[in-house]
């Protein structure tokens, strides 16, 4: 039986903080997760080896027991020999433990991460015991008990506290509360009993960005600790701005005299300014105008705002009084003599 170096699968270094293994982890899952792969065996041999490392490394008693493993390897492996290849894995840290294995789910693309039980795991490929011969032995999984090279048993499988499952919901925003941030209640329900959670969402969210609510997830059994809520901003469609990123749009209509002569406009801002937009002579229709610093606030940072696009409208007359006929046809002479001038 080979040693494991679950470091190396993941990729990432003895000294790694627990964030850089989540991170490392969630991104190879992603990466060879077989919804993402269907058919592809590497991938799917690959998927496993992760899930097994994230199994370990990413369980602080696990991976401390791994860390002494690592440095009695060669004890345990000449205690093998000695022993005939029989061998009690529980001298060296190890021993039956449980299941808590976690994947990037929801289809191709990893959408969310979350626990996965064993009979996913199980159903996921097809019965077969997802695990290595070296998980199994010092880190227990799937069966009561843990077996060694000369078959005989380890310790026997004891119940394992297991952290609750992550869970996602989607919320609906109007664009004016994804700028100034805003408060909202819910309501979460655990074993029957129902709690109000009130949660700030920063300003500045991006669209689908995800809100972090620690512990208030699926309870965990045995003692472990509770899963995490995470709110998925949708930002619903607002009557006047178009938001891309930290820039705002807006369409802003103007007389075809002030297109002609030039003036200013009034452009009215998400955060409930209003501006004076200057208008040159001339200004064509669709003009594009920026107005730096009124656009969407930076999350976390207030001072930082992205721009605002002002696109300007000509509108034309719909009715014409008889003054302004005589001067729009005084105005059409002009230009008729202006080009049989030119001609």
């Amino acid at each position: 039986m080979d040693f494991k170096d679950y470091y190396s699968t993941l990729g990432v270094s003895k000294t790694a903080s627990d964030k850089e293994i989540k991170q490392a982890y969630r991104k190879l899952a992603r990466k060879h997760h077989p919804d993402v792969n269907p058919g592809d065996k590497s991938a799917e041999t690959r998927f496993k080896e992760i899930n097994e490392a994230y199994e370990v490394l990413g369980d602080p008693a696990k991976r401390k027991k791994y860390d002494e493993l690592g440095a009695n390897w060669r004890a345990y492996e000449q205690a093998g020999a000695t022993q005939g290849g029989g061998f009690d894995p529980s001298q060296f840290g190890g021993g039956a433990g449980g299941w808590n294995v976690h994947f990037g789910g929801g289809g191709p693309g990893g959408q969310g991460y979350r626990t996965m039980t064993q009979e996913e795991m199980n159903e996921m490929f097809g019965g077969e015991n997802p695990f290595s011969d070296f998980f199994q032995t010092f880190f227990g999984g799937g069966g009561g008990e843990a077996r060694g090279r000369g078959g005989r048993a380890g310790r026997s499988r004891q119940p394992q506290a297991r952290a609750g499952r992550d869970v996602e919901q989607e919320i609906e925003l109007p664009l004016e509360d994804v700028y100034h941030g805003t408060t909202r209640r819910f309501s979460i329900q655990h074993d029957g009993q129902t709690r109000t959670v009130d949660v700030r969402i920063p300003s500045g969210v991006g669209d689908g960005a995800r809100v972090r609510v620690s512990g208030e997830g699926e309870q965990g059994s045995g003692g472990a600790q509770s899963g995490d809520l995470y709110l998925r901003i949708r930002t619903t469609p607002h009557p006047h701005f178009e938001r891309k990123g930290r820039d705002l749009y807006i369409r802003v209509p103007i007389p075809l005299t002030t297109a002609v002569l030039g003036g200013e406009a009034d452009v009215q801002t998400l955060g409930g300014k209003s501006l004076r937009l200057k208008i040159p002579p001339t200004t064509q229709n669709a003009q594009v105008f920026r107005l730096k610093g009124h656009g969407m606030p930076a999350t976390g940072k207030s001072d930082a705002h992205g721009d605002l696009y002002a696109t300007v409208e000509v509108q034309l007359p719909r009715d014409l009084t008889a003054e302004q006929r005589k001067h729009f046809e005084a105005l059409q002479k002009l230009e008729s003599g202006a080009k049989n001038s030119a001609a």
